[in-house]
């Protein structure tokens, strides 16, 4: 019986070995399949961030002009994207060997190495691998300690952050300054590889320990798997060798470089997912300057608010000041209705007039006294004009034109706040907006400028 089981158990063990390899390899054309789908999910993320970007009406011409480096990299990163390559940068100190690593990946001398300080001038890159229908760049940077060489060090971040996968090249302990660099790189979607390179002037026993306190060191920041020694050009040494008649001389020995533990490394964490690095990376750089784009547009919306605000605050001004007639004074509160309208514009939100003569009234009764003493002030002047023919208009012209003048600024910035919020108070309502609006304006002084404004305008008429 037990000769039968162990038959029939050796007879079935192919069948289940083809099954298990089947089922392996089905599990990896999915896992394929998920990455592929997520890369794509990401590319189609950050082609339709550019073209958002790109056409942005709202974004003034002296702020694109402002963001082009911005937009031209990003289209750059686009493109890179539709070819399907991916970025590999060496960052790190002068004399670290970031080049010398780079040659030893490459299998060749691309990179311009040198015992001088500062070699490397500007960023260099060379093809290492194909993936799929694109590429694998290895690009060299310069130290980030040269010196005199701050815009270079600034080239090296630059140039760090926009590759997919990023190299920390050390040739020892972290420095200091290297720790903050690395802070400075670390995005969750750009990988980062520490490399202890060098690490042929170790003993085997003083390397494990200076990765294990690197790994300690890094520990949240680059995963243990991630953190790999290296030896790019590892030191010569003199050997004594005899030639064919049995003369010894010196012979001066070149080690290989020792750098398949990162070749490994780098290449099954980009075979895996450097495409997907590569979207996320330019989505992270689209979101970005997507924020700065929006404080441009936010910036430019204030300043043309601000001046549409002190357009009609001084026309206002101007009119109830000089106008002999009571009822115009009155009139000359439907100024507040027309800057409101224009003010909603400028937000991109369209309001009647009637809905503008209405937020006008919000903003004036959720002021209260305030309000009230700007247009006791108007009325009270209107009467003693009406009553003297206009003659009190050289005494009233200045108090009450001020202080017009401020009660329409405090009306336009309480309608600015509302349709910078999506023509929206907030949960408070008016009167917490409006409240502080008046705390953090000067009364005293934006009067005394709107005395100083209507006095240039009425010389410039006289």
């Amino acid at each position: 019986m037990t000769s039968k089981r162990g038959r029939k158990a050796s007879s079935g063990s192919p069948s289940a070995a083809a099954k298990k390899t089947a089922k392996a390899e089905a599990h990896q054309k999915a896992a394929a399949a998920r990455r592929a789908g997520k890369a794509e999910a990401h590319l189609k993320k950050a082609r339709d961030s550019v073209a958002a970007l790109l056409d942005d009406k709202r974004l003034p011409d002296d702020a694109k002009a402002r963001l082009g480096e911005d937009y031209r990299q990003l289209q750059r990163l686009l493109d890179k994207l539709e070819q399907g390559h991916v970025h590999v940068a060496a960052y790190g100190r002068v004399s670290v060997g970031k080049s010398a690593l780079l040659n030893a990946l490459a299998g060749k001398e691309i990179f311009a190495t040198s015992v001088l300080h500062g070699k490397t001038r500007h960023s260099e890159h060379t093809l290492w691998q194909t993936l799929d229908s694109g590429g694998i760049y290895l690009i060299d940077t310069p130290g980030i300690d040269e010196i005199g060489g701050k815009s270079r060090a600034e080239l090296a971040a630059h140039v760090a952050r926009q590759a997919d996968a990023v190299l920390f090249v050390v040739d020892s302990d972290m420095t200091r300054d290297e720790y903050q660099a690395l802070l400075q790189l670390h995005e969750k979607t750009q990988p980062l590889i520490l490399v202890l390179n060098k690490a042929d002037r170790l003993n085997e026993a003083d390397r494990d320990t200076l990765l294990a306190h690197l790994t300690r060191r890094v520990a949240g920041i680059i995963p243990a798997q991630r953190i790999v020694a290296a030896s790019a050009r590892p030191d010569t040494y003199i050997q004594i060798a005899t030639d064919a008649e049995g003369r010894e001389h010196e012979e001066t020995i070149q080690p290989a470089a020792d750098v398949d533990a990162l070749k490994t490394v780098l290449w099954k964490l980009l075979e895996a997912d450097g495409k997907s690095y590569a979207a996320l990376n330019a989505s992270v750089f689209a979101g970005k300057l997507s924020e700065r784009v929006g404080q441009e547009i936010v910036a430019a919306r204030q300043h043309l608010a601000e001046n549409i605000i002190r357009h009609y605050a001084l026309i206002k001004a101007v009119g109830v000041a000089v106008n002999p007639i009571p009822a115009v004074d009155l009139l000359a509160l439907a100024a507040d209705a027309t800057m409101i309208v224009h003010l909603s514009r400028t937000y991109g939100i369209d309001i009647t007039r009637h809905q503008a003569g209405e937020l006008v009234r919000t903003i004036a009764l959720q002021t209260g006294y305030l309000m009230g003493t700007v247009y006791g002030i108007q009325a009270l002047s209107s009467l003693l004009k009406g009553l003297t023919a206009g003659l009190s208009t050289v005494l009233t012209a200045g108090a009450q034109g001020g202080v017009a003048y401020y009660g329409s600024y405090v009306i336009g910035k309480a309608a600015e706040r509302y349709f910078a919020q999506g023509a929206s108070w907030g949960a408070g309502g008016a009167k917490p907006v409006i409240e502080e609006i008046l705390r953090d304006l000067d009364k005293d002084t934006l009067i005394q400028e709107a005395k100083t404004s209507i006095a240039q305008y009425l010389g410039k008429k006289s």
